[in-house]
């Protein structure tokens, strides 16, 4: 009977670690680059994640536009005509809504108003990167949360620096008398069909019109490319992530427009 060889020999070598690649775009680069070409853009962002110059662009962006416009028509003039709007407001008794206006319309909730928009914007993106995290996840991708963010961030940044630029045309050339205060929280420039309806008896409806909108629709685009490229899901997958994701925020912006107009 052959004994069996007990002499020491070498362990198979260890399977080779693939290095993370290096990022081909400085982080500046990825701020022009998404705008015209985003497959690379986004590439990019699977080789290394950044989300935080874009991130404070779009809240520098948002914010300037704020202060701008509530500085340009007054606080008190804003809040005024959105509660004149509100059909629930409406019932409370006079000097009970003059009450309301004067608090909501104070140098103090101005400012608080101002500071708390960027903390905001902040938590909507993390909180949108971890659901795209989830999402690509649930679909049997590989990615990151911080490339996640990174996709939430960067198909964001067009539609909301192209929307503000826009905004902020309509704020400096229309008269104020001209501007509808009451649905000026959706912003100055509409691209969707309530600019060609009367929904504001119909809050609801008009919340589900609004978002079909070429904003909206842009950067669901961008999002879906995003996560194909990066969570390297198929593009039918990451459009059931993508509409998903987004008809859930829909389904939320519904139900308060129909609880609270």
């Amino acid at each position: 009977m052959e004994e069996p060889n007990t002499e020491w020999q070498e362990p198979p070598p260890p399977e080779l670690i693939k290095p993370e690649e290096a990022a081909q775009m400085s982080e500046v680069s990825t701020l022009g680059n998404i705008f015209f070409d985003p497959g690379a853009t986004f590439d990019d962002l699977r080789r290394k994640p950044r989300f935080v110059l874009a991130m404070i662009f779009m809240i520098l962006a948002f914010s300037l536009f704020q202060v701008a416009f509530v500085e340009k028509i007054g606080l008190k003039k804003i809040v005024t005509a959105r509660f004149d709007a509100n059909s629930r407001v409406q019932q409370l008794p006079a000097d009970q809504k003059a009450q309301m206006i004067e608090q909501q319309s104070s140098t103090v909730v101005k400012y608080i108003t101002y500071g708390s928009t960027p903390v905001v914007m902040a938590i909507v993106l993390f909180v949108g990167g971890l659901l795209y995290w989830f999402g690509v996840s649930a679909m049997g991708g590989q990615t990151s949360y911080m490339r996640s963010v990174s996709v939430w961030t960067y198909s964001s940044l067009p539609p909301t620096v192209v929307g503000m630029v826009a905004n902020f045309i309509v704020l400096f050339l229309k008269p104020v008398d001209e501007i509808d205060l009451a649905s000026s929280q959706q912003g100055l420039v509409a691209a969707n069909p309530t600019m060609f309806m009367d929904l504001k008896s119909m809050p609801a409806l008009n919340a589900v019109v609004s978002w079909i909108d070429l904003f909206v629709i842009w950067g669901l685009v961008l999002a879906a490319i995003g996560l194909n490229r990066v969570g390297k899901l198929s593009t039918g997958a990451s459009w059931a992530v993508v509409l998903t994701i987004s008809l859930f925020f829909l389904a939320i912006r519904v139900a308060i427009a129909a609880l609270f107009g």
